[in-house]
């Protein structure tokens, strides 16, 4: 007789674990408490369907924090062999120029779930919608909308973090498995905005100005990618690598300093060297031949004096390494994604709560992070296939 397989919340981990799950060995029902499933998963599909990353998988791994959890599932189940299954239900892949993965063009995010469902449908998986998860019964049974009791021999948990509640993950859950005893810490903001007190004259003329091909550093990590000037302060893919480090330094600092590359590309003494020997104004060099745009020209100016601005040695240095003060992060809502959730010290390495046998975790409910860009769905895909062949595996 097959085992019963609880799969609670309807993100890509829970996509993946009911597509990889022996169905001759288990008999497998989705509960998710909207109406439809992935939800989370269109949202990322706004501005472009990024799947995964071509990185090379040595340095993959190391995009997570913290950097050692999630390794043992991602070189069982990579961002290739995501692309293989995808082309096996009938979604193609490219690699775009930023060695992003996304679908090949024309195909939209909804496809994308569509093709999912599909298969699962085809598997024999079970989807049950509205069903919102309030806690555990007395002899450990599943309860949803407070009365309706489900028996599973093996349930898994796969409810989301606490960014974007609209679709659905908004952390509500936590309070209910913290009073299980089950160890839990706060959400936090990650992939999100920073806050920087822009001069207002400043932030009138250039809210909105991209910053492209620029380098973050903080606190010895240095991320290149683009950034954008935001009326809050400073968003974008530069600076949502550097989110965990930020926030662990937030959380005991009421501020933190960090330091802008304006041009990673070009040496100091490159970079000096093309301004000295230029035969025009700083400004006028500066625009044409640095190709530094408006918003940076004016920042420079806003925060140097005059003497320092015209100090062709001292701009250099400020060109190179700018310092920006952060005070604070976007609210939770606003983020790309969080940490916190279940503490990782909670879970065996199979995701399997310590203190509650035959009860999972898995995805964003974990205290991990990652940056954007492919990272968090192979992270939550990777998770899910794990869970899956290590439960084939116990069954066999």
């Amino acid at each position: 007789m097959k085992k019963k397989i609880a799969v609670i919340g309807g993100g890509t981990a829970a996509l993946f674990l009911a597509a990889f799950i022996d169905m001759s060995l288990y008999e497998v029902a989705i509960y998710e408490k909207k109406s439809t499933l992935g939800r989370k998963f269109l949202v990322a599909g706004d501005g472009g369907f990024n799947l995964s990353h071509a990185e090379e998988m040595a340095e993959f791994v190391n995009r997570y924090t913290p950097t050692d959890f999630l390794n043992t599932s991602l070189m069982s189940f990579t961002n290739q062999d995501l692309c293989e299954w995808m082309s096996s239900i009938g979604i193609e892949t490219f690699v775009g120029s930023s060695q992003r993965i996304f679908p090949v063009k024309g195909i939209k995010p909804v496809q994308v779930l569509n093709a999912i469902l599909q298969h699962l449908e085809h598997r024999g998986v079970q989807i049950k919608t509205n069903h919102c998860f309030t806690g555990w019964s007395a002899n450990g049974n599943l309860v949803f909308d407070k009365s309706r009791i489900i028996q599973a021999d093996k349930k898994v948990f796969a409810l989301g973090g606490a960014s974007w509640s609209k679709t659905g993950s908004d952390g509500a859950w936590l309070d209910t498995f913290a009073l299980k005893g089950i160890q839990t810490k706060e959400f936090m903001a990650q992939n999100c905005a920073f806050k920087i007190d822009w001069p207002k004259a400043f932030i009138h003329m250039h809210e909105g100005s991209p910053l492209k091909n620029i380098a973050i550093s903080f606190d010895g990590k240095t991320q290149k990618g683009e950034a954008v000037i935001t009326a809050f302060g400073l968003e974008g893919n530069a600076i949502y690598a550097l989110s965990p480090d930020i926030q662990k330094a937030l959380s005991t600092q009421k501020s933190v300093s960090i330091f802008v590359d304006f041009k990673p590309m070009l040496s100091k003494d490159v970079l000096l060297k093309k301004i000295k020997d230029a035969p025009k104004n700083i400004s006028t060099i500066l625009k044409q031949m640095i190709k530094l745009p408006p918003s940076v020209i004016a920042l420079l100016k806003d925060s140097l004096s005059k003497e320092e601005f015209l100090d062709i040695e001292f701009l250099s240095d400020s060109i190179k390494k700018f310092p920006m003060t952060l005070s604070a992060s976007a609210p939770i809502d606003e983020a790309i994604s969080s940490s916190g959730g279940i503490h990782l010290s909670a879970v065996h390495p199979n995701f399997e709560l310590v203190d509650m046998e035959e009860n999972y975790c898995i995805g964003e409910m974990l205290d991990w992070s990652a940056p954007t860009g492919g990272y968090l769905i192979q992270g939550c895909a990777s998770m899910g296939v794990a869970l899956a062949r290590q439960l084939n595996s116990e069954k066999a």
